[in-house]
C-alpha cells in the first residue's frame, strides 16, 4: 500500500464528514471514526511516556531504558496498524494492508509474562503515579480501556478485524504491568490502594 501526504488539509471535512480508507464518506463523530481517533489520542500518550523516558539525568537503567524504548515504538506502530483496520470496511481490506494479526496479540501476551516475572506480587491496586514514564503510562492504560469500550460498541454494529478487540484488551494488561516496571526501574515508589484510608 503505497502511502503518500502531500497535503495537509483539503477541505474535505469542513461539513463534518471524513473519508475511511475505501473512500466512503463518513460522519465526523461516527463510533468507527471515535474508535481509531481513540486509537491514535493512545498513540500520542505513548508518544509522551518515550520522550519522558529519553529525558537525561533520570536514574534507571541503560538496558531498562532501551527496553521501554524499543516496546513503546514498537506499540506505537502497531497502534497504526489498528487504526488501519478500524478506518477501513471489510469488503474493503487490501490483502497487504496493515492490520492487528494474532501474532501482535501472541507478542503482547509474552511480554506480560516476561516483565511480569520480575515485578513483585500485588497485594492491592495500584494508585495511578510513580513517575513521568509509570504515569503516562497508566494514562494510557486508560485510554486503551476507553479505545476498548468504543470498539465494542463499533463491533456491535459492523464487521471489525478479528483481532482488534482481542489486541485492545490484551494492550490495557501490557500498559499496567509496563507502568510497574517503569515504576521499579526507575526506582520510584508503586502507591497501592489502601481501603482503610
Amino acid at each position: 500500500m503505497p502511502i503518500r501526504i502531500n497535503r495537509v488539509y483539503t477541505r474535505g471535512g469542513d461539513a463534518g464528514e471524513t473519508s475511511l480508507v475505501g473512500g466512503q464518506r463518513i460522519a465526523k463523530d461516527s463510533v468507527r471514526i471515535d474508535s481509531y481517533g481513540t486509537v491514535d489520542e493512545l498513540n500520542a500518550i505513548l508518544g509522551l511516556a518515550r520522550v519522558a523516558n529519553r529525558r537525561p539525568g533520570t536514574s534507571i537503567a541503560a538496558s531498562d531504558r532501551a527496553r521501554l524504548e524499543r516496546l513503546l515504538a514498537r506499540l506505537q506502530n502497531e497502534l497504526f496498524h489498528l487504526g488501519s483496520d478500524l478506518a477501513t470496511l471489510a469488503g474493503d481490506r487490501h490483502p497487504k494492508q496493515p492490520v492487528v494479526e494474532k501474532r501482535h496479540v501472541v507478542f503482547l501476551e509474552r511480554t506480560i509474562d516476561a516483565l511480569n516475572r520480575s515485578l513483585p506480587e500485588l497485594r492491592s491496586f495500584v494508585l495511578p503515579g510513580g513517575g513521568d514514564v509509570a504515569a503516562f503510562l497508566h494514562q494510557a492504560r486508560t485510554v486503551c480501556r476507553r479505545a476498548e469500550r468504543i470498539v465494542t460498541t463499533l463491533a456491535r454494529q459492523e464487521a471489525i478485524g478479528a483481532q482488534c478487540l482481542v489486541y485492545l484488551n490484551r494492550l490495557s494488561d501490557l500498559l499496567f504491568v509496563l507502568s510497574r516496571f517503569a515504576s521499579r526501574a526507575y526506582g520510584e515508589d508503586e502507591s497501592l490502594w489502601d481501603p482503610t484510608r
